[in-house]
């Protein structure tokens, strides 16, 4: 069961209870790896990855003692989720143009005229 590793993906963030050792993900129920927009939806500047990274990290820090569960990875994930929305919709975070398919699945992008 030690070696289970856990994880919980929504569309923009992805938690595993593992460590990364030469670009593979090791199963390590000690350790939370954050893998942040896979699909590059959106532009990140270095403030607004800090801002997310923090979050993460306190969120990571109200769990400390608490057992590494589904359910906490989710609770997690949804709250970084949250808090990319905000991002979003203040207009500290855009969508990436050259994504992929843009399908705008934070709502649609915010111009100066809608702020």
């Amino acid at each position: 069961m030690a070696d289970m590793l856990l994880k919980s993906t929504t569309r923009h963030v992805r938690l595993f209870t593992a460590r990364v050792e030469d670009g593979n993900l090791v199963a390590d129920p000690t350790q939370l790896t954050l893998d942040l927009d896979p699909d590059n939806e959106f532009l990140w500047d270095a403030p607004v990855l800090e801002k997310v990274q923090q979050q993460f990290r306190q969120l990571v820090e109200a769990q400390a003692g608490a057992e590494l569960s589904d359910y906490n990875l989710r609770r997690i994930g949804s709250e970084l989720e949250g808090t990319i929305r905000q991002l979003l919709q203040a207009g500290e975070l855009s969508y990436n143009p050259d994504c992929r398919v843009l399908n705008y699945s934070m709502g649609l992008p915010r111009t100066p005229e809608n702020l």
